[in-house]
């Protein structure tokens, strides 16, 4: 006899995909106060242009290494809008005045052309040195974007400046990992190949997507093309692409990525890739006849050099993608028993559920995380094996630093999508006695127009979200025993 309960299990898996109470009241809280700021400044912003306007807005500390960084700005004209409560382009030229006391910036690095999407790389710092800067544009100094929603900091490691209207900001630099380089290694996710709108939050009626521009290239095309160029400018000599290849698991996307990602180098050899929720398929198995894994039906583990790289399938199992990842008895049991072979040896882990989501100004549900019971045994086998020192994730779509008390020499890093604000990678760098974590957009123009203009998604919020309450979700350095891992050789 069917037990009346099972009757109701589909209904309640679906059920389990929605926050709960508490978690909707949390998120209202902090969003309806910014949804009605966003709504009284397009009121502000609908009045007469006057051609000399400029504003210089959104700037941001993007990314912060020990002798390096980049900032990002947008120009516009005031008191225009592109149909997005966006002001239209300014183009106009940038520069960063910069030195190592606020009241002397005798420094200067500019970009090469006029824009309306600024990136200024500062090159040339120093280690563990404090650094002043303003980012400008025909004189008027940049503004940070506001994460007051998550009591964040875009520009800077110290509030020094904030408030003031256009700074000077300031950073400190980090020191360098221990000992020589050994290689370098794009982690990228949520390339959703076949996407049309981004921004869809559950199907929310409030906050609706945001499209391309009527005559550009599809954004996931063009977003993913740039990822793959800038990989490679940055020296990259791998990439991880952790899931959500694709919008749908179709074919022909699926064969778009392929092709695009190729532009890297060889599958299974230059960059590989695992499967997320968006690329399950009714059809027969496309993903895996895109990607091709020998090991599983979407699971393998590589030595190369003495790191072991593990790539998860995190949705194998049946659903429709919106409830929790999971892994399966037996990828679990393989997967812990290739801990427990070799806990010593050098670890990277990727796959496109987090072990766990905290910190969100979105409610928070059981669709955005790995199956409760998995993350623990994941996290138990962690705590044994010292080896391991990094686990990549997407599917949030935000640059995330999460340390787990039973397993604190494991960085949870979950990297903000490719095809949207943001837009981009994170590099990782891996030296002989530790590693570094550095995220940066995607530098193509088109890209960096995308970028701006889906910063307005979920109704403007998004930067709340995805960018990273501090320059340390985005930006971090540990030590890590590498000795074991030899320099990489790539054709």
């Amino acid at each position: 006899m069917r037990c009346c309960f099972s009757a109701h299990l589909p209904a309640l898996a679906a059920l389990s995909a929605f926050p709960g109470p508490c978690e909707v009241l949390r998120s209202g809280a902090r969003l309806a106060p910014a949804l009605a700021r966003s709504a009284a400044a397009a009121v502000r912003r609908a009045r007469s242009p006057h051609p000399d306007d400029l504003s210089a807005v959104n700037l941001e500390l993007v990314t912060l290494t020990e002798d390096s960084a980049v900032v990002s700005w947008y120009t516009g004209i005031p008191g225009t809008d592109d149909g997005l409560g966006h002001p239209l382009p300014a183009i106009t030229e940038g520069e960063v005045v910069y030195g190592t006391h606020p009241g002397r910036l005798n420094r200067t690095a500019s970009e090469g052309r006029p824009t309306a999407h600024h990136q200024v790389e500062l090159t040339g710092l120093e280690p563990g040195q404090t650094y002043y800067y303003q980012a400008r544009s025909r004189g008027v100094a940049a503004t940070p974007t506001p994460l007051h929603l998550v009591r964040g900091n875009a520009v800077g490691t110290t509030a020094f400046g904030l408030g003031c209207g256009g700074g000077p900001y300031s950073f400190t630099t980090p020191q360098p990992p221990p000992g020589r380089h050994l290689l370098s290694i794009a982690l990228c996710n949520d390339l959703h190949l076949g996407e049309t709108t981004a921004g869809l939050v559950g199907g929310l009626p409030l906050l609706r997507g945001v499209g391309q521009q009527p005559g550009r290239a599809p954004y996931p095309e063009l977003m993913s093309r740039a990822l793959v160029e800038e990989a490679r400018r940055r020296g990259a000599d791998l990439l991880l692409a952790g899931g959500d290849i694709s919008a749908g698991g179709s074919a022909h996307d699926l064969g778009e990525a392929r092709r695009i990602l190729d532009g890297f180098g060889t599958h299974g050899q230059d960059y590989f890739v695992v499967r997320g929720n968006h690329d399950r398929s009714h059809e027969n198995d496309t993903f895996r006849s895109a990607f091709p894994v020998a090991d599983g039906p979407g699971y393998f583990a590589r030595d190369l050099g003495g790191l072991r790289i593990i790539g998860l399938d995190t949705y194998a199992k049946s659903g429709n993608g919106a409830d929790a990842g999971g892994l399966g008895p037996e990828q679990l049991a393989w997967f812990t028993g290739r801990l427990r072979e070799q806990p010593d040896q050098p670890t990277l882990v990727f796959g496109h559920h987090p072990l766990t989501v905290r910190d969100s100004i979105f409610p928070v549900t059981r669709g955005q995380q790995l199956d409760r019971r998995q993350a623990r045994a994941i996290v138990a086998a962690y705590a044994s094996a010292p080896g391991v020192f990094l686990h990549h994730a997407g599917h949030t779509h935000r640059n995330k630093r999460t340390l787990l008390l039973r397993a604190p020499h494991v960085t949870h890093q979950e990297v903000a999508a490719a095809k949207e604000y943001p837009g981009g990678f994170t590099l990782l760098r891996i030296h002989s006695g530790g590693y570094a974590l550095n995220h940066y957009k995607a530098g193509a123009t088109a890209a960096r127009q995308w970028s701006e203009r889906s910063r307005r998604v979920a109704a403007g919020l998004w930067p709340h979200h995805a960018l990273g309450r501090s320059v340390t979700d985005r930006n971090s350095m540990r030590v890590h025993d590498m000795s074991g891992v030899g320099v990489l050789r790539t054709a």
